[in-house]
């Protein structure tokens, strides 16, 4: 062999060596790869005492990670008061669910609302499939379609949430509900076909009250929740 071949030869064999000492070899220990879907399946108790520690879920148990509960459901206590029903629902969620955060669910609530009540205003039914329960969309389409076979419009303007707030949440089964109040600001009027106000006012702005319900299969990789009841909050 030519003085070239023998050098590249042994070039290779220092390459190779270096590789194998700085990736290692398998030994048949290896951590599985990380899923980001995993659920944990079982409930956790809940912590007596801010002094106890909870197992993070989703996470090998011979690690032994723990950290005190008051870190581990620390979004939750910020939402609802420590030891009151509602904290105790939303904790089981997080238990099953370690992604879940009450705060990032009431921003996406807030937009849910918004997106509803214009879509029930503009009668977009798409909109609303989507965002609706089979049950809940039913007799908003029938309310549209009754709207529309009257000849009348619904003329709505947005003006904002002033309030929006958790006040119940509860586990059934599989499924996680959260209800919610909204204080809501609007202009809405609905008007006939010759363009008379059958009902509402055009020109003023009228503060509303709605109590909603959401849900979604915590368990299930597809996050969104869909509204499954309402109610008029009257004071």
């Amino acid at each position: 062999m030519s003085f070239g071949t023998i050098f590249f030869i042994v070039l290779a064999a220092i390459v190779l060596f270096q590789l194998r000492n700085v990736l290692g070899r398998r030994t048949g220990n290896e951590r599985p790869p990380f899923d980001p879907y995993t659920r944990t399946e079982a409930r956790r108790e809940e912590a007596a005492s801010n002094g106890n520690v909870v197992t993070l879920p989703n996470r090998r148990a011979e690690e032994g990670d723990a950290v005190p509960a008051r870190i581990l459901y620390e979004k939750i206590d910020k939402m609802a008061t420590p030891g009151s029903p509602l904290n105790a629902e939303l904790r089981k969620m997080r238990d099953i669910d370690p992604e879940f955060d009450p705060a990032e669910f009431l921003d996406g609530a807030k937009i849910a609302y918004e997106m509803i009540v214009n879509g029930f205003a503009d009668g977009d039914r798409r909109v609303l499939k989507g965002l609706l329960s089979a049950d809940v969309y039913a007799d908003f389409e029938k309310a549209i379609t009754e709207r529309e076979a009257a000849g009348h419009k619904m003329n709505s303007s947005f003006v904002g949430i002033g309030d929006a707030k958790i006040v119940g949440a509860e586990m059934k089964e599989r499924d996680a509900h959260i209800t919610v109040r909204f204080v809501s600001q609007l202009i809405s009027a609905t008007v006939g076909a010759d363009g008379e106000v059958i009902d509402g006012d055009p020109e003023s702005v009228a503060e509303v009250r709605d109590v909603w319900t959401f849900a979604r299969d915590i368990r299930s990789r597809d996050p969104n929740w869909k509204l499954v009841g309402t109610e008029s909050d009257e004071v």
